[in-house]
């Protein structure tokens, strides 16, 4: 795995989940044809910074979520990149379409965590959230690991409009 950014006190963070996420995003992001680096990763929990956030509650030997927040630029270009369609503004199917990103993603994760301490079995269906406006507070005693990656849109100037983070917050049970 490369060299990823910490970003505030990363120390301790768990390798498994980190390469789970990372596995878990950049199969996810192939499916839909597109590309993404990551550029950092971080323990504590990030203020949401994009548009859209997809949620999915996750249980097993681990329980907890899994969260997608993306620019409004990346939800149009790789929802439109699933869809095989172009949109041009946040649609009923550019939402539905970060759900199942989400969905993906989340997949992923699952097998890249599968026989680890981490590992969950059952998914809940998923929640998006459109807007920028809330927070997300989590319970003492989680683990919470979020990596932030890059969307390689080259007609996307801002970096604001580029990024996408994948986070897990999961307690054993």
């Amino acid at each position: 795995m490369p060299d990823i950014p910490v970003l505030g006190n990363s120390v301790g963070f768990d390798p498994v989940l980190l390469s789970a996420l990372v596995e878990g995003v950049a199969s996810g992001l192939s499916m839909c044809g597109v590309k993404a680096r990551c550029v950092g990763i971080s323990r504590i929990p990030l203020r949401e910074a994009g548009d859209v956030t997809g949620l999915i509650g996750v249980h097993g030997a681990a329980s907890g979520f899994v969260a997608v927040n993306m620019a409004e630029r990346v939800a149009l270009k790789t929802v439109g990149a699933l869809l095989q369609d172009q949109f041009d503004a946040l649609c009923p199917q550019v939402i539905d379409g970060v759900g199942e990103l989400t969905n993906i993603i989340t997949g992923g994760i699952k097998k890249g965590l599968a026989g680890s301490p981490w590992a969950f079995s059952h998914v809940t269906v998923p929640s998006v959230i459109v807007g920028r406006q809330y927070e997300i507070t989590y319970i003492r005693g989680l683990e919470y690991l979020c990596v932030l990656f890059e969307h390689e849109m080259s007609e996307t100037i801002l970096l604001q409009d580029r990024i996408m983070t994948a986070s897990v917050s999961l307690i054993r049970t």
